[in-house]
Formats: structure tokens, C-alpha cells, sequence
């Protein structure tokens, strides 16, 4: 695995997931881009989805990082988090944007995270990281321990900044540099 299944990782986000568009979209952050990256559809090969899980978990255990549990907010965290938890052994769980409002009315779905649990927090791709720390928050409030943060791009500096400051080690699998697109918030508004 190691070095080589980063570089295909890398090399599937480029391919599948990455669209330069004529004219900048509005992103989930707020920020307009003309790169767009989709990890859902990068991964939605079995076996690009298999590599990705394999990598996430060698690069983080291999940073000395124990989890036993994993997920993150829905959607973006969805195909991931149950792909690391059959390559890793550890439990799974979704949180949900808000609760439902019915039924158990719970935020966190799947496994019943709470004190005892290491969690690795995962999402497909970060722009200013409002997202994962948002699960981050709902994950904290069960009891749980963050252990580490890992997303497969991040398109800035914001999510490591945050999670620096909250002392949870952070991985992105790959970097708006490693990308070969502007970090969000430094391309114009209006197609050039």
C-alpha cells in the first residue's frame, strides 16, 4: 500500500472527481470555484472506494493513531466511513445534518458512540471545514473521543487550522496543491 496507494488515490480524485468548469459555481462553504471535486463520484468505483479505505487507515495508523470507531456527517462521510470500518474492524456511524424529529431523534446514527470510543472522523472534501467540525461537535457531545480528522481533499487551510487548535491530528489524503487548483478563496469570482 503506502506511497503507491496515495499516488493512485491521488491520481483517481484528479481523474474522476475533478472538474474544471467554464464559469465558478457556488460551493456548500459559501465560496465560488471553478474547480469542482466530487468524491462521491470519484469513489464510486468498489475498487477506487476499497483503495481510498485502505490508504485512509494505513496513513493514519501508520501516524501511531488507534480508532475504533469511525464516521462523519452525511453525505460526504456515508460510502467512506463503512468502507474504513470493514478494511480497519472498527464500528461505524453517520451523523446527520439534524435530527429527524421522529423515532429515537438521535443526531448520531449507526454504531451508539459515546465514552470508551476513539473516533476517527472522516468527509470527502473540505473547503473551510464547517462540515466535519460540525460532526466533530456532535461527536464530542456523545461522550467520544476525536482522535484524528481525515478527509480525502481539503481545498484550503481553514479545517487544519481549526483542528490544530483542538489538538486532533488532521490528514487530508490530498491538498488543493496536490490537486494543481487554487486554494478556495484565492481565484475570482468571475471566470477569467
Amino acid at each position: 500500500m503506502g506511497v503507491d496507494a496515495s499516488a493512485k488515490l491521488l491520481e483517481i480524485l484528479r481523474s474522476k472527481g475533478l472538474t474544471e468548469l467554464r464559469e465558478p459555481v457556488q460551493l456548500a462553504s459559501g465560496n465560488y470555484s471553478r474547480y469542482f471535486i466530487d468524491g462521491k463520484v470519484a469513489l464510486g468505483a468498489g475498487d477506487d472506494l476499497r483503495l481510498a479505505a485502505e490508504a485512509i487507515n494505513e496513513r493514519v495508523t501508520g501516524a501511531g493513531v488507534e480508532f475504533n470507531a469511525v464516521g462523519g456527517l452525511t453525505l460526504g462521510a456515508d460510502a467512506l466511513c463503512a468502507a474504513i470500518a470493514v478494511v480497519s474492524g472498527a464500528s461505524w456511524f453517520i451523523v446527520r445534518k439534524e435530527a429527524k424529529g421522529r423515532g429515537t431523534n438521535r443526531l448520531v446514527e449507526g454504531t451508539r458512540i459515546g465514552e470508551g470510543h476513539r473516533v476517527l472522523l472522516i468527509d470527502d472534501v473540505v473547503t473551510t471545514g464547517g462540515s466535519i467540525l460540525k460532526a466533530y461537535e456532535s461527536v464530542r457531545a456523545t461522550g467520544a473521543d476525536v482522535v484524528a480528522a481525515v478527509t480525502l481533499a481539503d481545498r484550503g487551510d481553514d479545517a487544519r487550522r481549526s483542528f490544530d487548535e483542538r489538538g486532533v491530528p488532521y490528514f487530508p489524503m490530498a491538498t488543493y496543491h496536490d490537486m494543481g487548483i487554487p486554494a478556495i478563496g484565492t481565484e475570482s469570482a468571475t471566470a477569467g
